[in-house]
């Protein structure tokens, strides 16, 4: 009797014994677990968004938007104008870039009428299509511009040819979906119905982008080209791009400038670095140094978005 009394006082202090030791492996696992795991990581800063002097600005990156200031409100568009000029021209069927164009006196006019950009065209001269692309898109030439409007438009005069290719111009604008986009000029010397937004011209960039003779143009930082006098001998024109970015911020690709009174300084621009393109536009900086300075920050957002 005694011995089975002794045993059980055994067996009673061994589960006592055995519960202490677990309550205190299960109170001490927490801390331990505290001890041992890995916090976690923090997740990655969002790029700031940069601020500019422009009224307004849009960028994308592959399509997909990176910032937006004012992006959907009309303004006036300079000679960036010119991107869709380029455009429609390049659109046309069959097109001949090697087709010559006699330079008209009314082209040389309306420069001086206007106090307006040139290449400098001299009349009687013969350049090429492709010639008048560049002496638009570089110096910026309203000349070549109207060159080139006179020439695709249709019509029996050149009034009638130069309204024809500007409806040409808004066609493709409802075609290109760019609902806040108008254009009353072929170079942006408008009567007040000349406006875009930062999104339409980033989007109408994108899309001129794509066609490989638009990128020879734009991308072109200088060009020395052969044209053909009204005496049948030849004469040189050196023609320099108006975009500062071209040389100086590493991957540029164009593509237009433009200024005006009530257009202030305007940019639009494109960059490819590491397979990553970005495209956007300012407009309405307040000076031609700004507006570059706005473009090199939003690239820079948009690359390191």
């Amino acid at each position: 009797m005694k011995t089975r009394t002794a045993r059980a006082r055994r067996a009673s202090a061994l589960l006592v014994t055995t519960g202490a030791v677990l309550a205190t492996g299960a109170l001490s696992a927490p801390a331990h677990a505290a001890a041992t795991t890995a916090p976690a990581a923090a997740p990655a800063a969002a790029a700031k968004k940069p601020s500019i002097a422009a009224k307004g600005g849009y960028t994308m990156k592959n399509g997909r938007t990176t910032y937006s200031k004012a992006a959907d409100t009309r303004r006036s568009t300079g000679s960036t104008t010119k991107i869709m000029t380029a455009r429609v021209v390049l659109a046309q069927p069959k097109l001949n870039l090697n087709r010559k164009v006699k330079v008209q006196k009314a082209y040389s006019d309306y420069i001086v009428r206007n106090t307006a950009s040139s290449a400098r065209l001299i009349v009687g001269d013969k350049v090429t299509v492709r010639q008048l692309l560049y002496g638009m898109m570089l110096p910026s030439g309203c000349d070549a511009a109207y060159a080139l409007a006179d020439t695709f438009g249709s019509g029996s005069s050149r009034s009638a040819r130069v309204k024809s290719f500007i409806g040409k111009m808004n066609a493709q604008a409802r075609t290109l979906g760019l609902k806040n986009t108008h254009f009353d000029s072929f170079d942006g010397i408008g009567k007040g119905k000349n406006y875009s937004t930062p999104r339409d011209l980033t989007k109408l960039a994108a899309d001129a982008m794509k066609n490989s003779t638009f990128r020879s143009v734009v991308g072109t930082r200088s060009t020395k080209q052969k044209v053909t006098t009204k005496s049948g001998g030849y004469r040189y024109m050196n023609w320099s791009n108006t975009n500062p970015l071209l040389g100086a911020y590493s991957g540029t690709t164009g593509v237009k400038t433009g200024s005006g009174p009530e257009a202030k300084y305007c940019l639009v621009f494109a960059a490819t670095r590491g397979g990553k393109t970005v495209t956007g536009t300012v407009l309405a900086s307040t000076s031609a140094a700004k507006r570059t300075a706005d473009a090199k920050k939003l690239l820079g957002h948009a690359f390191s978005a």
